[in-house]
């Protein structure tokens, strides 16, 4: 006796969802915080990668050394891709977590509105050993903050908060990045002396002194009620909230020496 299976297709209308929220908060993503609120709540980095890596480096130096294609090697293959599932699983579970708090928590911690950053993650973590003729600089150091860069998930996290928000019936708003983190959110002055080391921002102009990255999750978050009052130019392929942009972070260099 065969069984036979048969699908059915139907269409439905869905009103459109209305956020139970009102209000709006920046986030600045970084790697010591991996995401600033703009109202001062403050989200630490999961560091997936980094909490295993002496484990994985122990199983590759083990595999390194069985007999290629052999039993033993086979099994310990395995082994190693079974950490790296791991690091992604912990990563995507932590991501969610915090993607879901912002958009669909607590009446006191989700928010209709949400602007962040127009990272450039594939340039920010671009290597930079250079070439024979022109070999780079602080190449070691380089190399241990694209690992941690990488170990964030930022482009993971911003495109579960753009569908999560969508179905919420929230807005994703995304803003030029460049100055946020050298910019006073009291006076608006611009200097790099602003910020001279990675966690505290004192104006040099006005004297205003406070976290930086709440600083500068401050000046994301007035950056996007400025598109929103303005308008601005929609990124199709993140979804129809998203507002173009495209510079890039900048951070002291403390942030790169301390990922050496």
């Amino acid at each position: 006796m065969r069984t036979r299976f048969f699908s059915v297709q139907t269409a439905q209308q869905v009103e459109t969802p209305l956020h139970p929220s009102t209000t709006a908060i920046g986030l600045d993503l970084g790697i010591t915080v991996f995401a600033a609120q703009s109202d001062g709540v403050i989200h630490l980095p999961k560091n997936s990668f980094t909490q295993l890596q002496r484990q994985l480096a122990h199983a590759q130096r083990s595999l390194a050394r069985r007999c290629k294609y052999s039993r033993n090697w086979k099994k310990q293959k395995a082994k190693i891709a079974r950490l790296y599932i791991r690091i992604a699983n912990v990563r995507a579970d932590y991501l969610h977590q915090k993607s879901h708090l912002i958009c669909l928590g607590g009446p006191a911690q989700n928010h209709a509105v949400v602007c962040i950053e127009d990272l450039k993650v594939s340039n920010m973590s671009r290597s930079a050993s250079g070439t024979r003729q022109a070999p780079g600089k602080n190449v070691k150091a380089k190399s241990g903050l694209n690992r941690a860069i990488l170990d964030q998930g930022w482009g993971e996290f911003r495109r579960q908060l753009g569908y999560k928000l969508k179905w919420a019936g929230g807005d994703l708003i995304v803003v030029p990045a460049q100055y946020t983190s050298q910019q006073c959110s009291g006076c608006g002055h611009i200097a790099q002396e602003n910020r001279k080391i990675q966690e505290s921002f004192c104006c040099v102009s006005c004297g205003h002194a406070e976290n930086a990255d709440v600083n500068a999750a401050k000046n994301i978050v007035a950056a996007g009620h400025a598109v929103m009052a303005c308008g601005g130019d929609v990124r199709p392929e993140l979804h129809e909230h998203a507002v173009k942009a495209a510079p890039v972070k900048q951070e002291p260099t403390e942030a790169i020496q301390a990922c050496a």
